[in-house]
């Protein structure tokens, strides 16, 4: 296969495509280099057949003879796969909630006075994510309420004796009915991620189907982390609307000082933007055209749907925008 049509196989963006041609001639490994050498894959790990989540281990069990048929420890393959499909949905759980809870530290504190640099923008947004959680808005101010919803919002990441309000009030009664009935309504965010990593472990539960339903309400507990984050990051940077915008790496700017916006939070990136505009006049008195900002990944998408900053590549690609050499890249 010519590199034209393997680099067109890697990517659909023909910048990208460039880049990997150029990685290759600088002999530079890339993502897809890695990939490569790792082929072909492990069968046992892409069956979900392999398990090293105690020290017994690591086993691995054979779906096509005979033996083994269990781990060390006795664990089915349809225990070892289910409690492999667990820890994957915790650890998702887990980052999407912490984006959620960075965000809630956020707007505790602006609620409290003790940061400056952030507000409430979107007022709709907060009265109607307070009336939903119950929370009283007649009469009150602003902060007042944003303190109570970002109270409430860490609250959910405990075990607690009422249910994740994020989880109970952003779906259909009947839904909610529906998960009440099989017990998969979350105590508490971190509490599901917790009892997901104990239950999991040898020696605890050893039943595939009740490990899956566990799985299951650690899931919902996902939802309940993804909704917040979204939430909270539209009461503090303002919901989105449509904008018009560009992405490739060709949003990359020879002569501006290019900074790339990457990671998993709005927190800092969202005043990077602002930051950005105020330093126009220095940028431009040290020689460059200006500030051109661009985004990578989850925290691009933000700063791109509420902003317009163009999105140079998803996290495949970061590779190739920093190989430029041009962006400094700011994670969050």
């Amino acid at each position: 296969m010519s590199d034209g049509k393997e680099n067109s196989r890697k990517s659909a963006d023909p910048a990208v495509q460039q880049m990997i041609s150029k990685a290759k001639e600088m002999g530079v490994t890339t993502v897809w280099d890695r990939y490569d050498a790792m082929t072909p894959q492990c069968g046992f790990g892409e069956t979900g057949l392999c398990c090293r989540h105690c020290l017994q281990g690591p086993c691995r069990i054979n779906p096509f003879g005979d033996e083994p048929k269990t781990g060390i420890c006795g664990a089915s393959a349809d225990v070892m796969v289910a409690r492999g499909i667990d820890r994957a949905i915790a650890a998702g759980t887990a980052a999407h909630s912490g984006h959620a809870r960075h965000l809630a530290h956020a707007m505790l504190k602006m609620a409290e006075g003790k940061t400056r640099d952030y507000m409430v923008k979107d007022v709709e947004k907060l009265k109607a994510v307070a009336a939903r959680l119950g929370i009283p808005i007649e009469g009150r101010k602003e902060n007042d309420i944003a303190l109570d919803v970002a109270k409430a919002a860490l609250a959910d990441f405990h075990e607690k004796d009422t249910p994740v309000l994020w989880a109970a009030t952003v779906v259909t009664p009947g839904r909610v009915k529906v998960l009440t009935d099989l017990g998969l309504v979350p105590k508490g965010i971190d509490h599901e991620v917790s009892e997901i990593m104990h239950r999991t472990l040898y020696g605890v539960d050893a039943d595939a189907v009740n490990l899956l339903l566990g799985g299951l309400r650690c899931g919902v507990a996902d939802l309940a982390g993804c909704y917040m984050g979204t939430d909270l990051a539209d009461i503090l940077f303002g919901t989105p609307k449509p904008v018009v915008t560009e992405a490739n790496m060709g949003v990359i700017m020879a002569d501006a000082v290019n900074i790339a916006v990457h990671g998993h939070n709005p927190v800092l990136s969202d005043v990077i933007v602002s930051v950005a505009r105020e330093m126009e006049k220095e940028a431009k008195a040290a020689g460059a055209s200006g500030i051109n900002l661009v985004g990578v990944c989850c925290t691009g998408n933000e700063v791109m749907m509420r902003h317009g900053i163009p999105a140079c590549t998803h996290s495949v690609s970061q590779e190739m925008a920093i190989m430029t050499g041009a962006p400094g890249c700011h994670g969050s």
